[in-house]
């Protein structure tokens, strides 16, 4: 979490939140550390809680090397029928994840069923490469970050330990 001064911070448990330092308030310091877990869901959603991780610290400009609206957060996006820039707008209110979420449920263009939206988180996770180009490019990454893991196969695993090393971790 990204430290903020509040607003007249003296006044005792009146703290004035203003539009300037809201997203602080939510925003992780992504050049510092890693987003969530692309495993992690939020109302059974995998992706989702990252999603908002990096479209947070894209606002505050501290979103390192992560970028907002990758091909892994328009997966979700595109599931659910959300534009990447209604979302980011719905980001810059400061709102928590539990709030967020109420406003993608009620704005989503595609009303998904917890068992769809099981369905699909299950599947998304499992996804491995199926192309040559790709497999190359995780095999690469594999051998880069974690020559002896022998547990990485899908690209959860590829994206988990890309997040620890990038951080200092050694795999």
């Amino acid at each position: 979490m990204v430290t903020v001064e509040l607003a007249n911070p003296c006044s005792v448990g009146q703290g004035v939140v203003n539009e300037r330092n809201i997203m602080a308030i939510f925003a992780l310091d992504l050049t510092k550390q890693a987003p969530r877990s692309p495993r992690v869901r939020l109302g059974g959603f995998v992706v989702l809680p990252r999603l908002l991780d990096k479209g947070r610290a894209t606002l505050i400009r501290k979103h390192g090397e992560y970028l907002f609206d990758c091909p892994l957060d328009r997966r979700f996006l595109n599931f659910v029928g959300i534009k990447a820039a209604a979302l980011k707008k719905q980001l810059a209110t400061g709102k928590g994840d539990g709030e967020t979420l109420a406003w993608i449920t009620a704005n989503a263009k595609f009303k998904r069923t917890e068992m769809e939206i099981a369905q699909w988180s299950a599947y998304v996770e499992a996804r491995v490469p199926k192309d040559p180009e790709t497999r190359q490019y995780v095999n690469a990454a594999h051998k880069k970050y974690g020559p002896k893991r022998e547990d990485i196969a899908t690209f959860f695993d590829l994206l988990d330990l890309d997040d620890y090393v990038s951080v200092g971790g050694k795999a």
